[in-house]
């Protein structure tokens, strides 16, 4: 890449550009999805995912110890599965529209650069992160929907290259 002083740029973009030579137009589409490719994705939503994923994240609730689990960790034998889920403790509504607010427009943004930085086209995973956009989740989901938001756009982020 060639560094260029604002006085040379000026010249450049003053020449006349035929809007009717497509090599021109095929150059100029060239570098300006490549320039946005490079763009990447901005520290605000790094910061969020730390946020949501993060050593800072809020943590689950204390998972409730049976005493029959003690029993079959001392016999060596496997815990049974339980149906019931704990769920995280909720988040504060302007926390949550702040942090759904940043991954939107990640979004938007990732639907933009993906084409350009990707071999393949990764159509579940933003068809994944499209419907995760449109979910408007209750209060005490809020957590849990951010969460795999978070994921979503992690795994767009990892196909694209970028170390988050």
């Amino acid at each position: 890449m060639v560094a260029v002083d604002n006085a040379t740029a000026a010249d450049l973009f003053s020449l006349p550009v035929s809007s009717h030579d497509e090599t021109t137009l095929s150059r100029l589409a060239f570098f300006l999805s490549r320039s946005l490719a490079e763009e990447g994705i901005g520290d605000e939503v790094f910061d969020t995912l730390e946020d949501i994923l993060g050593d800072r994240a809020q943590p689950a609730p204390p998972r409730r110890v049976h005493r029959s689990d003690v029993l079959l960790v001392r016999l060596g034998l496997p815990l049974p599965r339980r149906q019931r889920q704990e769920k995280a403790a909720p988040m504060l509504p302007d926390e949550a529209i702040r942090i759904s607010d940043r991954f939107r427009r990640a979004t938007t943004h990732l639907k933009q650069v993906v084409p350009h930085r990707v071999a393949m086209y990764p159509t579940e995973e933003v068809r994944l992160l499209i419907s995760l956009r449109d979910e408007q989740p209750d209060a005490d989901q809020a957590v849990a929907h951010l969460r795999r938001f978070a994921f979503a756009v992690l795994a767009i982020l990892d196909l694209m290259g970028d170390d988050a």
